[in-house]
């Protein structure tokens, strides 16, 4: 499963904790991308420690340019495109489409949407989720095959492909 992440350019810090205390475990784990290898039993308190260690090493670094098909957003440029063309987004448009390539094939509902690109408990009576999601679409998916942009009724958005 590590090699995996490291294969996909995930760089997730990782612990080993397990009961494997021969050397050769130890190195194989290590080589394999694991940042740390803590053998049973050990005391919790040095868990902690190495726990510590790893996060004070930095976070993790976002990816700075999402790609679902033919569509890509620089985060750090702030700057989108599909199919090669450049989209111009509002501050609100970027969040929300960063949002969503964040969280691919991840089904998210209005209130959640509301709460992490508006910063407000969604209220029932306003449909400033479904509006911004009409625009974004607009700029996204209207001229574009496939549609990423899809509603689940009931349930919220989801981008993907189909």
């Amino acid at each position: 499963m590590l090699k995996a992440l490291r294969a996909a350019g995930r760089e997730l810090p990782v612990l080993f904790l397990t009961a494997r205390d021969r050397v050769e475990d130890r190195v194989k784990g290590l080589e394999l991308g694991a940042d740390d290898y803590l053998v049973k039993p050990f005391a919790f308190s040095e868990l902690l420690a190495r726990v510590r260690t790893l996060l004070r090493r930095g976070r993790v670094r976002e990816a700075e340019t999402l790609v679902l098909a033919d569509l890509e957003l620089d985060v750090l440029k702030r700057r989108a495109s599909r199919g090669g063309r450049r989209i111009d987004l509002t501050a609100k448009e970027f969040a929300l489409l960063e949002l969503f390539l964040r969280r691919q094939a991840e089904v998210l509902s209005r209130s959640f949407i509301a709460s992490q690109v508006w910063d407000m408990n969604f209220a029932s009576d306003t449909n400033v989720v479904e509006v911004a999601i009409r625009r974004l679409r607009a700029k996204v998916d209207d001229d574009f095959m496939p549609k990423l942009i899809h509603t689940l009724r009931g349930m919220g958005y989801v981008m993907e492909i189909r």
